[in-house]
């Protein structure tokens, strides 16, 4: 990876700090028996008593290591790693619902928190008197609670059920008034735990657009997620967190692709790659600079009108550049196949890296197996450069375009023939082999990035956006 993808953080006034963590770390004493915990309360003292060195009957477990964050106000931070990694145990220390064994933690403003399932609510209560429950937590007086109550009740859209108890309520019911409380008291800082992943599709759309609204009025978000587009989506930077330690840190797109990396190894092939992200360096992405607004990855600016209709065949805008080249590209280690030779081609059959809206190309790369597989599929997506997926395909979808076996030492071309439909920009395309062998079953070989490719400007644009969807406007005087 290059190392443009990451800029060292630059030194900030504290009051311009939301968060900051500093050096926590949290342990925890892990008994094998339960006799041992008993053992521990006492022997101890009784062998200082004696003068004998004491006898320790646990295990130490760290659940965090010296986690360092800093998060600027009006900053939107996504947190990323495997299960049991220590984001959930950060996220409490942060709340305040867990103290650290070591470190310290400053908060500035009112936090409301979405954390596990069910936090903060008592289930005997009503869904009503959690609503004012979990208000008088956060220091919000009643008397405004009780105006802000019908809009709670409103965005939970639990019906009646608000008058039951919520031991009676189902998963999806307990998020949707929790999220509800917790961004209609209008925190400075929102932390969201994975927690929306319960909810249906339109609830979680309604989050999103909310989320979208506390951060355009300058509300900190911290967001912890297993889904990597939402992290690229609503996030302004990541952290990568893996067995207690922060290891990776700066743009989304950058460590969402080390984060993909990774959960796809195990062993030794985890570790060594876990020792490679922890050598990019713990860095941020840089400062916005004075006057210009902060815009999350995958969210572009406004974009200039773009071209409603496709330029002439012979334009002579095609071209290649070979100094034109990706600087973001991660290649996955190989489970049994390799990717190679990935490129662009136009109708005639020369590589391309400047193309054209409405002309067809072929996006092709060769795949060479190095042990034999069965029910393989390739792959190809097309992203922006902030790892917004916009269009792919993958022949391992359909049992009538999965292939069935590949032997040892074949090699194939695989070919994506498309349409541009992309409006005038720079755009990204992956390419993956996934399949099973004796030993591995899943990505044999993937590289995020692996092309790059520029889509050359229109004249007389009125399109917007990423996408040409050959959209006809037509304006009418009635009166």
């Amino acid at each position: 990876m290059s190392s443009e993808e990451f800029v060292p953080v630059a030194d900030t006034r504290r009051d311009e700090f939301a968060i900051r963590v500093r050096e926590v770390s949290k342990h925890y004493a892990m008994f094998d028996r339960p006799e041992d915990r008993f053992k521990q309360m006492s022997v101890p003292r009784l062998q200082r008593l004696i003068g004998r060195e004491p006898r320790r009957y646990y295990r130490d477990f760290a659940a965090l290591s010296g986690v360092s964050l800093e998060v600027r106000r009006g900053e939107t931070v996504g947190i990323v790693g495997r299960n049991g990694s220590g984001k959930s145990t950060l996220l409490q220390i942060i709340c305040g619902t867990l103290q650290p064994t070591g470190g310290t933690v400053e908060v500035h403003g009112r936090i409301a928190a979405l954390l596990e399932l069910g936090a903060g609510f008592n289930p005997e209560f009503t869904g009503r008197e959690n609503v004012f429950l979990n208000a008088s937590i956060l220091g919000v007086p009643r008397q405004e609670m009780e105006w802000r109550y019908d809009e709670i009740a409103r965005f939970a859209d639990i019906g009646p059920f608000i008058e039951h108890p919520v031991k009676t309520y189902s998963s999806g019911m307990y998020v949707r008034l929790a999220f509800a409380t917790a961004i209609n008291v209008d925190p400075d800082i929102l932390v969201v735990d994975e927690a929306l992943a319960v909810g249906d599709e339109a609830f979680q759309r309604k989050c999103f657009a909310r989320i979208e609204q506390i951060k355009e009025r300058g509300g900190t978000i911290l967001f912890v997620s297993h889904g990597a587009q939402s992290i690229v989506q609503l996030c302004t930077r990541a952290v990568l967190i893996d067995r207690g330690e922060k290891i990776l840190e700066g743009r989304p797109k950058a460590v969402v692709s080390q984060y993909q990396r990774l959960i796809n190894l195990s062993g030794e092939q985890a570790l060594a790659a876990r020792e490679e992200i922890r050598a990019l360096g713990v860095l941020a992405v840089p400062p916005t600079p004075t006057g210009e607004a902060a815009a999350p990855e995958g969210k572009p600016g406004a974009v200039a009108a773009q071209a409603a209709q496709a330029p002439p065949r012979d334009s002579g805008m095609e071209r290649f550049d070979p100094n034109f080249l990706p600087q973001s590209t991660v290649v996955y280690e190989s489970h049994g196949a390799i990717i190679s030779n990935p490129r662009l081609l136009n109708s005639r059959g020369e590589p391309v890296n400047t193309i054209e809206i409405g002309r067809e190309y072929t996006y092709t790369f060769n795949v060479r197996f190095q042990v034999d597989a069965r029910d393989v599929g390739f792959g190809m997506m097309v992203s922006t450069t902030n790892g917004l997926a916009l269009a792919g395909a993958g022949t391992g979808l359909s049992p009538s375009t999965k292939l069935k076996a590949a032997a040892k030492d074949s090699v194939y071309v695989v070919n994506f023939r498309f349409i541009c439909s992309f409006l005038p920009g720079t755009y990204v395309l992956n390419a993956g082999v996934m399949g099973a062998t004796d030993e591995h079953q899943g990505f044999l070989h993937r590289i995020l990035d692996a092309a790059i490719i520029k889509v050359a400007p229109v004249p007389d644009m009125i399109a917007t956006g990423l996408v040409d969807a050959h959209i006809t406007p037509a304006v009418q005087r009635v009166s």
